[in-house]
């Protein structure tokens, strides 16, 4: 499966999605059309499906306007099914959409908003998670708890090490900076943020990136580090406080960064 980033918006990220032999294409949360219909019409691609992963209009804003411009089928949450714009398609945990031969098996992953899915193309090792994961850093909970956002991570980081993982913005350098405010000593988490500032520096994505990245760097992903948890004022014992208690005050820090 050809995958093509596409930023939109401020700091947004869309993706379209190809399959060569069928000649499918789906496009994942269209922020807006124009920027969409007009990259399907320079590769000649004609759209088939839209992927939405949740309501947020920085995400679904540009689905009613593609659907009519290419009559394309909008997948979406069946748990959001009335904020979804042009949804033909609910899906849950359990259900698989085909992209003409790669198929993603669909996640439940609740926290940042209270239906938000995710999509993950085995096959093709990669998968699109909206905004719950994101590069060292994860979605606010707009409407789910900390207990939901953490179960949901940790669905995304059961994935295979090699994934690639598509999220919905560019959020980096912000989420590096605060990554190494509480976990400073982690050497593959300097290396990564001086890498990082650097491909930013030269008007580059940082985006996909590796579900073993998060695991070495991703605060949110790391509740076990006891660095961490000193940085938290929860001391050196492992066992005073849950993972889902540090994921909880990583979040609400980050929240007042």
């Amino acid at each position: 499966m050809d995958i093509i980033t596409l930023p939109i918006l401020r700091d947004n990220y869309t993706y379209l999605l190809h399959d060569p032999p069928t000649r499918t294409t789906a496009v994942v949360d269209p922020a807006e059309a124009a920027p969409v219909l007009e990259q399907l019409a320079s590769l000649g691609w004609e759209l088939s499906l839209v992927l939405s992963t949740h309501h947020h209009p920085d995400h679904v804003g540009g689905n009613l306007e593609i659907k009519r411009a290419t009559g394309c089928t909008i997948v979406g949450p069946a748990a959001e099914r009335a904020r979804i714009p042009g949804l033909d398609v609910a899906v849950s945990s359990g259900d698989r959409v085909e992209v003409g031969g790669s198929v993603a098996a669909v996640f439940e992953t609740p926290g940042h908003t209270s239906g938000h899915i995710t999509y993950w193309f085995e096959g093709g090792g990669a998968v699109f998670c909206g905004d719950v994961l994101f590069a060292m850093g994860c979605g606010r909970l707009f409407e789910g708890s900390p207990g939901e956002m953490w179960r949901s991570l940790q669905k995304l980081a059961a994935l295979p090490g090699e994934t690639l993982v598509h999220c919905g913005h560019e959020y980096t350098q912000s989420n590096a900076r605060f990554a190494l405010s509480v976990e400073p000593g982690n050497e593959d988490l300097r290396d990564r943020s001086a890498r990082v500032d650097a491909a930013r520096a030269r008007g580059e994505p940082t985006v996909p990136f590796t579900i073993a990245e998060e695991l070495r760097t991703n605060p949110f992903l790391r509740p076990q580090s006891l660095e961490i948890r000193g940085a938290l004022g929860l001391g050196d014992d492992p066992d005073a406080a849950s993972d889902v208690e540090v994921f909880a005050a990583l979040r609400s820090r980050k929240d007042r960064f």
